[in-house]
């Protein structure tokens, strides 16, 4: 993971968990088609100029300290 792609996964997750909505979103999508949530995030980043791979994405999801996210990734880790 590049400095740049590592930054922009960062900057994607502050974006979204500043909205609510899509945060809950993702999680029950990641419930359901872990795969498909992560596809979206990659996806959420290409329209914002965020670009990242699903890899950066589990890579950065992995580093962070708060435990809601781990949370997050312990039950979606069947396509994480």
């Amino acid at each position: 993971m590049t400095a740049s792609s590592s930054g922009n996964a960062a900057e994607l997750y502050n974006l979204i968990s500043a909205e609510r909505d899509l945060t809950q979103s993702l999680f029950r999508q990641a419930l359901q088609d872990p795969s498909g949530a992560l596809a979206r995030i990659v996806e959420l980043g290409e329209r914002h100029n965020l670009p990242v791979s699903v890899e950066e994405v589990r890579a950065h999801i992995a580093s962070l300290e708060d435990p809601a996210s781990k949370q997050w990734l312990l039950k979606a880790s069947g396509g994480l």
